[in-house]
């Protein structure tokens, strides 16, 4: 298996740390709003590629960060007036449930940066006994002065960085040395007590400080998305191999593209910034989860309602082919010399830095050379072919069985439908309303 790490800017064998053992970080959300379909998108290719690590026999253990303390949840604290650890918990319910539905369920620890204070505390403490941090008036920082080596994974430069979630920069020897611990700003702010003051901790190491304690100083792999990479994880990287003195801090860097929606990045200012909430109640969850693995998770990706109808087709397809087969898989496995070629080509794919889209493409190869044979093929490849979907399904987080929809359900909406019409059309708006909702209830979508 070879995969594309940042560092390096190119593919590697996989070897780890431990045989077949994988110790997976991805950073996680900042829990002050509903997640986007930008972590969707993410949180999809790292929950896809631990399923396919696990398929090839490696054990993983997933860890996922929840920044529950942060500028963002203060500030949106102050505006709501919901105390920032309730907010925090709020949202971080909220994107369970959201990865939940989507089929992201891999994470094995979600790991509150407020539970990890006294980590944080001490990995803090060593890096000022080192020489690496000072105290100031108004917090501790990191002197990156001092790490020639800042910048190596993003190649840039370290006059580039910029003080991102950072405070007053006066008293700061160097104006780019980032927050290791800020000290109370405000009242109503949420602190905690420190050698250095009451306070908080500064965002990159939250993250340093809760894998050390699970990992140690060096793991095998980080997962996030592209925008973190400067400054985020270049914080990172320099926070922990100057505590420790040792390097690599992680043997795989790895991060998603960027989504864009309809050619433009995603924001609020240009009304097209949609939440996983937003998008569930006109989308199925498979639908988007294969919309993302039909891009390689390195590339950045294109969100839009064509492209969405287009996945929902192409599953579909997969869907009415897996149904033909028309067998059932027991215990016992066969060969098929006609599966042979778009199976190798299904793993190599996979293989080859967890290229899902060309993985798909092996699946459609497989349904164009044998969808109009069906009937000549033996039940010994029938058997194959379907249990070789069955693993495709599983890795990829969806399922190639078509639901069931009860006999005469459409005719059941549309007699539905005529009633709300003619209620409506009475002015009786409140039952008619409550049928939509029971509806909607069910998971159906009614628009008048």
């Amino acid at each position: 298996m070879d995969v594309y790490s940042t560092l390096t800017r190119s593919k590697q064998t996989f070897e780890t740390i431990n045989k077949n053992r994988v110790n997976l970080f991805v950073c996680g959300p900042t829990v002050y709003d509903d997640a986007h379909i930008g972590h969707g998108r993410t949180y999809i290719s790292f929950d896809t590629i631990k399923r396919y690590l696990e398929y090839s026999g490696y054990a993983v253990f997933y860890i996922q960060n929840i920044t529950d303390i942060d500028d963002k949840i203060i500030n949106r604290s102050k505006e709501s007036g919901i105390p920032a650890s309730e907010l925090a918990r709020k949202f971080e319910k909220r994107y369970i449930e959201d990865m939940n539905k989507l089929n992201v369920n891999g994470v094995n620890l979600f790991a509150r940066a407020t539970d990890h204070v006294d980590e944080i505390l001490d990995q803090i403490q060593r890096l000022i006994d080192k020489g690496y941090a000072y105290e100031t008036e108004d917090g501790v920082y990191f002197e990156i002065d001092k790490f020639p080596e800042f910048g190596k994974l993003s190649n840039r430069n370290v006059e580039e960085l910029e003080s991102h979630r950072d405070i007053a920069e006066t008293t700061k020897k160097n104006p780019q040395d980032f927050a290791l611990w800020k000290k109370r700003v405000g009242v109503d702010e949420p602190t905690w007590p420190s050698p250095w003051g009451d306070g908080r901790p500064g965002w990159h190491i939250e993250d340093t400080a809760i894998t050390e304690y699970y990992f140690g100083p060096q793991y095998d792999a980080h997962g996030g998305g592209l925008d973190l990479i400067f400054p985020h994880h270049e914080a990172e990287i320099t926070q922990m191999e100057a505590v420790s003195g040792k390097a690599p801090m992680v043997k795989f860097w790895l991060h998603t593209g960027f989504l864009n929606v309809n050619g433009e990045k995603m924001s609020k200012s240009l009304n097209n910034f949609i939440t996983i909430r937003e998008l569930l109640k006109d989308y199925a969850a498979e639908t988007f989860r294969f919309f993302v693995l039909s891009t390689h998770y390195r590339s950045p990706i294109d969100f839009s309602k064509d492209s969405l109808h287009q996945s929902e087709r192409s599953l579909d397809r997969i869907r009415k082919y897996y149904e033909l087969l028309d067998v059932e898989v027991g215990e016992e496995s066969y060969e098929s010399e006609i599966l042979a070629p778009h199976k190798e080509e299904f793993f190599n794919s996979m293989d080859d830095d967890f290229n899902t889209p060309k993985a798909i493409a092996a699946i459609f190869g497989l349904i164009n050379d044998t969808k109009n044979d069906l009937d000549s093929l033996s039940v010994e490849d029938k058997i194959a072919i379907k249990a070789f979907l069955d693993d495709a399904a599983h890795i990829f987080g969806v399922s190639f069985e078509t639901e069931e929809v009860n006999a005469g359900s459409d005719d059941l909406l549309d007699v539905i439908s005529e009633v709300r019409s003619q209620l409506r059309a009475n002015k009786q708006y409140d039952l008619s309303d409550k049928i939509r909702n029971d509806l909607q209830a069910l998971g159906y979508e009614i628009n008048d």
